[in-house]
């Protein structure tokens, strides 16, 4: 319920604190309304949070409260930043010279003024609201005890019949065979299975069938499910009651045997660990099934030996197709002809959830079977149709997932929000976005984007955020919003205030309130004008895709933190000419083609944390660049290195920096000295005839070497014809002990592994070009203790004789990739070879045999073959097609097997 307001207390109690430091403390006039603002928040704060516990809707009064506390915190929030904008302005004007400083101090003085009777106003709006706060008893009437309490949303699904399900014949066979297994040994040890999988995809309703096919094999059966704020106690009494068929029972499990009992929507690992050290441990056979939305519960309930995770999946597109007309026509043959493209649409909104397709087919099932009419259903799913009693309860079972987070979580997914549907989200981006907004409060002295990282993979391993990419370390580094979480997403944020949305046709534009946070999209609408009663000069998140005709003037938005605008194919560089004016602004992305240039005044915006212009035509950066001091991602497609770089002292990400013949070889020493940097990216144009190129080198490799020592844990560089980067071969010492990622995307081949690589024990991802490839540079590659990815790229053949790879090495491998330009042996693969190697792409030429030890690479999930052509029939590659992948289906997780062919 209070999701964004909690967001913005924390950011407005943390800013009035800074006021009342040590830095502000000789403020006069201001100290003490500041100090009373600060407390009254404080306490109305704790309000706010013991509210958002509450599991009933609240009155219309206190609602009313918290959403004046929420506009008034906002404002506070703009003041603070306002008088901290004049106070440094006050502190610049003292350095300035005797008129201009007189001139600039007077202005800030009566800014000051100003800024000193907006905070007495806004003490006086506290006032009143800490008033209204006791007069209405708020804290009384939010808390009082619930007369009723609503049936449980989940409880269809327990009653199900069997003969209208869809798509759960396979999956209960393979949790039936996976309960089932080890039942027939002379000691059977007890398993636990758990299913894992985001709201409405039907884990209860599969729990229940499995139960149900299951129960007549144990002596003792069980089945409960558990609320967001469980009853141990009552939990327990129930289960005892199932399995002994009695109020009060007086015996124990042990007593009764071997035994099943289901656990549905576990919430909490300590609900868990009450539960389950209440069943007796046996070697009779028993088995426990849990269902929980978060994949970290998951596996909490599960032990490394016996146990088994069971992700549940989305319907498949007949399977969803099935149950969609099943429900509307009460058969799965029958659909209209003129409906069966707007149905297509339909169930893609669905995504494979059987909630979803239910809820909204018992809708149609009601209407007339017009293309119209199921064009306005389609076209309202997310406005309009909130108000039917089918999509509300849909959306109280999706929204369980949503009131279970913390606060902070909440702030974070509602943001989310702002993405158009079906938008592929990078994570890092949205990370760099939470932060500008203030919505990761850093403890401990830890790093922002290390807590974004935390906070990221806890919306995913909740199930709130579907992932779409996942890299070779298995982390997720972009994700997706299910259309109906995005619904509910949308619904909570308009009525929260926390955004706006304008140019989506499903959404209809409320202005109740001063816009907050602005998206704009133009995807299915090019033309689009704000209307004139937009009140957006409190603006904070400014998000615009598509192409943008005629964008609204930046001049209007004095309070933005975040400008984020994509494929703005023809939009003018004058667009931004008051990007100067953006005081608070600490995200900047412009992937725009069109742009080529930023104001000459990029210097003045002191708060910007960001800015990434890996999409636009810039190659060199406004001089004053080098005065962002609090700068920690610079990424640009091609850019010339700036003089002064070395200024940028809390860089942390610099990508992709051009060095050519027209570069200033001193930039290069700079680098040395970011002892925060992490992320370097090199596009290396430097070559052999170059006059000054030995400057050029030593420059860089001095560089390299000192943030080696600091900080730098991935560089990428990249060459070009006739340039080359021999000089990494042996120069890198000290050997930069936090790398963890080396990738070398260059025309030049290392003769050997470089000796600095071999000391490498954290790294993780390597892309490396050899030649040749040899069995000393896979033994001493295949030591590396670390090595996730590993690309080893040779532009000769293959060698002749077939390199042997045992089980001593490369024994953490998930992904090879290996690639040589023309027929030769190859590899083999010993028994016991990479042993954790889930992806694998190789050449092979179609004239050599099969074997080369596929059978003994047990984790293997995908396969990637070249086929080299050369010399061989079309006969000869599909009959070494058919070898491989009858090869490939023999390994127990039955590999995806794909073909490439090079003549």
């Amino acid at each position: 319920m209070v999701s964004a307001l909690a967001g913005v207390m924390t950011s407005v109690i943390a800013k009035l604190t800074a006021l009342l430091g040590e830095e502000y403390a000789k403020l006069k006039g201001v100290h003490r309304e500041v100090e009373f603002m600060k407390d009254e928040l404080s306490s109305m704060n704790a309000l706010l949070q013991r509210l958002a516990e509450v599991d009933r809707d609240l009155d219309v009064q206190t609602k009313e409260w918290r959403d004046q506390v929420r506009e008034m915190s906002y404002d506070i929030e703009d003041c603070i930043d306002d008088f901290m904008k004049s106070l440094a302005q006050t502190d610049s004007a003292k350095a300035a010279g005797l008129v201009q400083s007189v001139v600039q101090q007077l202005k800030a003085l009566r800014a000051r003024h100003q800024i000193s009777s907006q905070i007495q106003g806004l003490k006086a709006r506290v006032e009143d609201a800490s008033k209204r706060r006791m007069r209405y008893k708020l804290d009384e009437r939010a808390f009082e005890p619930s007369i009723s309490r609503a049936i449980d949303p989940r409880l269809p699904s327990l009653y199900a019949e069997p003969d209208g399900l869809v798509g759960i014949d396979k999956p209960r066979s393979e949790l039936i065979e996976c309960l089932m297994e080890g039942m027939g040994a002379s000691v059977q040890q007890q398993k636990v299975i758990s299913i894992v999988g985001p709201g409405g995809l039907g884990k209860t309703t599969l729990a229940n069938e499995v139960f149900r096919k299951l129960e007549g094999q144990f002596q003792c059966r069980a089945f409960v499910s558990l609320s967001q704020q469980p009853d141990v106690s009552k939990i327990l009494r129930n289960i005892l009651s199932q399995v002994c068929q009695q109020e009060l029972p007086s015996t124990d499990i042990q007593d009764e045997g071997k035994y099943l009992v289901v656990i549905d929507d576990i919430w909490s690992t300590q609900a868990w660990k009450i539960i389950k050290c209440s069943l007796f441990l046996n070697d009779l056979g028993s088995r426990i099934m849990t269902t929980t939305r978060s994949v970290d519960i998951a596996k909490s309930c599960c032990s490394r030996c016996h146990d088994h995770v069971y992700e549940i999946m989305p319907l498949t597109t007949a399977n969803s197709k099935s149950l969609f007309f099943k429900r509307i026509f009460g058969t799965e043959d029958i659909c209209p002809p003129q409906l069966e493209e707007v149905s297509s649409e339909i169930l893609k909104k669905c995504g494979g959830s059987p909630l979803a397709i239910l809820t909204i087919a018992s809708l149609l099932a009601n209407k007339d079977c017009t293309n119209e009419e199921w064009e306005w259903v389609y076209n309202s799913i997310g406005s309009t149709l909130g108000k039917d009693p089918g999509v509300e309860e849909m959306r109280r079972i999706l929204s369980l997932s949503y009131d279970d987070l913390p606060h902070h979580l909440k702030t974070c997914l509602l943001y989310l929000s702002i993405f158009p549907e079906d938008y592929e989200i990078e994570r890092d981006r949205l990370i760099r976005r939470w932060i500008a907004e203030g919505f990761i409060d850093t403890n401990g002295g830890r790093d922002l984007e290390e807590i974004g990282e935390c906070y990221f993979n806890d919306l995913i391993n909740r199930s709130m955020l579907q992932p779409v990419e996942i890299q070779y370390d298995g982390q997720v580094v972009s994700c997706r919003v299910h259309d109906m979480i995005l619904d509910l997403l949308t619904s909570k944020s308009m009525e929260e205030n926390f955004a706006t949305f304008f140019g989506n046709q499903n959404e209809i534009l409320v202005l109740q309130h001063k816009i907050r946070r602005l998206s704009l999209s133009y995807y299915d609408q090019e033309h689009i004008m704000l209307p004139s009663t937009a009140i957006i000069s409190h603006c904070r998140s400014l998000s615009i895709v598509g192409y943008a005709e005629k964008m609204p003037s930046l001049s209007k938005f004095r309070v933005l933190r975040v400008l984020d605008i994509e494929n703005g194919e023809e939009m003018e560089s004058n667009c931004f000419e008051h990007l100067r004016k953006l005081f608070q602004l600490k995200y900047l992305r412009l992937h725009v083609r069109s742009i080529s240039a930023l104001p000459e005044q990029l210097g003045e915006l002191q708060h910007l944390k960001t800015l990434d212009m890996g999409w636009t035509k810039i190659t060199k950066m406004p001089k004053s660049i080098v005065q962002l001091q609090h700068l920690t991602c610079l990424r640009v497609g091609n850019l010339e290195l700036p003089e002064g770089i070395g200024n940028l002292q809390a860089l942390q990400e610099l990508s992709d920096i051009k060095v050519n013949r027209y570069s200033m070889a001193s930039c290069l020493l700079e680098l040395g000295s970011l002892a925060k940097l992490k992320i370097l990216g090199l596009r290396w144009y430097i070559v052999s005839t170059h006059s000054n190129k030995g400057t050029f080198v030593d420059n860089l490799v001095s560089s390299l070497r000192k943030l080696g020592r600091f900080s730098l844990r991935s560089i990428c560089i990249r060459s070009y014809h006739g340039s080359s980067t021999e000089f990494l071969l042996d120069s890198w010492f000290p050997s930069p002990h936090l790398m963890q990622k080396f990738q070398m995307g260059t025309y030049y081949n290392f003769p050997r592994v470089p000796p600095w690589i071999a000391s490498l024990d954290k790294l993780t991802y390597l892309d490396i070009n050899i030649d040749p490839v040899d069995e000393e540079a896979l033994e001493i590659l295949g030591e590396l203790p670390a090595l996730l990815f590993l690309w080893l790229m040779s532009k000769s053949a293959a060698p002749k004789q077939r390199l042997i790879i045992s089980s001593s090495m490369f024994v953490c491998l998930r992904e090879f990739h290996f690639t040589c330009w023309s027929n030769g042996e190859g590899l083999m693969f010993e028994a016991g070879a990479m042993p954790r190697l889930e992806k694998l792409w190789v050449p092979f030429d179609a004239g050599s045999g099969l074997d080369f030890g596929i059978q003994h690479l047990s984790s293997l999930r995908h396969l990637a073959v070249e086929i080299i052509c050369i010399g061989a029939t079309a006969r000869d590659v599909e009959a070494l097609e058919e070898a491989i992948r009858d090869a490939a289906h023999l390994l127990p997780n039955r590999p995806a097997v794909e073909f490439r062919t090079w003549d």
